[in-house]
């Protein structure tokens, strides 16, 4: 049974603009502007023209192999990475894939450009091992509920609600608000504190 142009199209990736290669989408950036219009690159070459525009002339891009981590219920997650020259910073981000595309567990980490990049990685990889070792929910007579009193996680697109109300990603599972409520129901009458904080820090 063949793939339908879809699938292939998801399958090949996209190819840069620069330098032709074809790359997965989740690695290409739109870089211009709707005046003198748009192109694709891949991550390694918006790096390049970013180092070059901030006179970051030792910026070396390195392409990091995707790592297998085991979480603390003994289940295998397969993270793949991917650097982010800004100015005036560089963001490294770890993500599993489902389907091609980002999913489950997303991590980020943010350093100085001009820091080494494995040092930058090695903090990335422990900041996943410590996330990794808590569960947030577990299995209950209700069904899935929260494990502890402190749930971590992170908000997303729910794209069957139109963005109306978001999706959650807990343990690297996708919640959708409906479940989420259904859980905080085992503590009303209780307090709760919202804090919202960046991708990139410590929760």
């Amino acid at each position: 049974m063949g793939m339908s142009r879809t699938e292939r199209k998801k399958t090949q990736g996209t190819p840069c603009s620069n330098c032709r290669k074809i790359v997965p989408n989740y690695d290409i950036i739109n870089l211009g502007s709707i005046e003198s219009g748009y192109r694709k690159l891949c991550g390694q070459c918006f790096n390049a023209e970013s180092a070059k525009l901030g006179g970051l002339d030792k910026f070396e891009h390195l392409n990091f192999e995707p790592v297998r981590i085991v979480d603390c219920e003994g289940q295998a997650h397969d993270f793949h990475f991917g650097t982010h020259l800004f100015l005036p910073g560089v963001a490294l981000n770890a993500f599993e894939l489902r389907d091609g595309e980002p999913a489950g567990y997303q991590f980020q980490i943010i350093g100085d450009p001009e820091e080494d990049l494995l040092a930058l990685f090695g903090r990335l990889v422990e900041k996943i091992r410590r996330a990794l070792s808590i569960k947030h929910l577990k299995r209950g007579s209700l069904g899935l509920q929260i494990a502890d009193q402190v749930v971590r996680g992170r908000i997303d697109w729910d794209q069957d609600e139109d963005g109306r109300v978001p999706r959650l990603v807990i343990d690297g599972r996708e919640i959708t608000w409906d479940q989420f409520g259904h859980m905080l129901m085992t503590f009303e009458g209780w307090q709760f504190k919202l804090e919202i904080l960046d991708k990139s820090d410590e929760s």
